[in-house]
């Protein structure tokens, strides 16, 4: 339960977040961000409070050799995650199938995203979201293009929060790159 924002802007990454925490019926705001920097990464996650700890504590990843940045994201960062969640009991493994968690990852200008099975994508319109709110923040980041990145983050969370009652404010936005 939440909504997760990203885009791209001139050598910048924006990623936004809201503020929902839930189980089942039950919901509460808190106080933990889901957006943060981790080293040369801004991240913004799903799927689990412990996974986003997880990365945002514990990830140490290998700089970057002379592989372009999608081979460094799938061969270097992805690995990092997955060791990652292995070896602090996140992932699930089923008939020799990890499962992970869903998150955006700016990394030098460009977002991210990385699914459950940790496929690294990235998308020609230079946006993103994921969380039961993403349909509704996709529209909204397509149709508010002539806002500024971070409006255009925050509408899109405020339009997810109006028809997803998994999306609560406040909404946080975090810059990579300024």
């Amino acid at each position: 339960m939440t909504c997760i924002v990203g885009l791209e802007c001139d050598g910048q990454v924006f990623i936004g977040a809201d503020s929902m925490a839930a189980s089942g019926w039950d919901a509460r705001e808190t106080l933990l961000h889901k957006v943060f920097h981790r080293g040369e990464f801004l991240i913004g996650y799903t799927t689990s409070f412990r996974m986003g700890q997880l990365l945002e504590h514990r990830l140490e990843v290998a700089e970057q050799g002379d592989e372009d940045d999608m081979a460094y994201m799938v061969a270097t960062f992805v690995e990092a995650v997955r060791e990652l969640f292995k070896d602090n009991g996140f992932s699930k493994i089923d008939s020799n199938q990890e499962e992970g968690g869903i998150f955006l990852v700016g990394y030098r200008g460009r977002l991210y995203n990385v699914c459950s099975d940790f496929q690294v994508n990235r998308f020609s319109d230079g946006f993103a979201a994921c969380g039961c709110g993403e349909a509704y923040a996709l529209a909204a980041l397509k149709i508010y293009d002539d806002l500024g990145p971070n409006q255009r983050c925050l509408e899109a969370l405020k339009i997810a929060e109006y028809f997803c009652a998994g999306v609560r404010g406040p909404f946080f936005v975090e810059v990579l790159g300024a």
